[in-house]
């Protein structure tokens, strides 16, 4: 079966994340629409949550899944969040933690040749104007001081690298804590 269109009911394009629920409700992850619709078919999905919109084929109309939940149990080991480019951003809002603007790089608040690990604790989103002024010294050292100190991230980090937010839909399934 090949997918024709992605339709919302205005007949406009309905891109976006669906959030991926394991057997037990907890989240996982997201996928693109795509690869939520592609587990439905296959049936290792359900649609928990939906949009008003309808994917359609020659032979078929299917809701534009929000929510999905997998059909059997996934284990997932709770060994934290591995540190990644990506995860730091997340964790950041993509925010400069010197000055606040809008980050492009990662720095070591303590720089590796200078002893510092790489680790949470030592990694902040940072802009190219702040990164270049730090180079290999302290912030101290370069006249800057961090807006927050660097952590590492409990939870569903991954969530917000979501473009435009946390859609409501998700809400229920989500910790509070996350969400308000």
């Amino acid at each position: 079966m090949k997918v024709e269109s992605v339709q919302d009911g205005n007949g406009e394009a309905a891109p976006g994340k669906v959030l991926v629920l394991n057997s037990s409700y907890q989240p996982l992850n997201t996928v693109n629409v795509r690869r939520a619709v592609i587990l439905v078919l296959k049936k290792k999905a359900e649609i928990v949550e939906r949009d008003g919109a309808y994917l359609r084929s020659e032979n078929l109309s299917l809701p534009v899944p929000l929510v999905i939940r997998l059909a059997y149990f996934v284990h997932v080991p709770q060994k934290g969040i591995p540190l990644s480019r990506r995860a730091v951003f997340a964790r950041d809002n993509h925010t400069c933690q010197y000055c606040g603007g809008r980050a492009e790089s990662i720095d070591h608040v303590v720089p590796r040749s200078r002893g510092g690990k790489h680790e949470w604790e030592n990694v902040v989103a940072a802009c190219r104007r702040c990164n270049t002024r730090k180079m290999n010294r302290l912030p101290h050292e370069a006249g800057l001081r961090l807006l927050r100190k660097p952590f590492r991230p409990k939870g569903y980090v991954w969530l917000y690298g979501v473009e435009g937010g946390i859609p409501r839909a998700w809400e229920p399934y989500l910790d509070s804590a996350l969400v308000g």
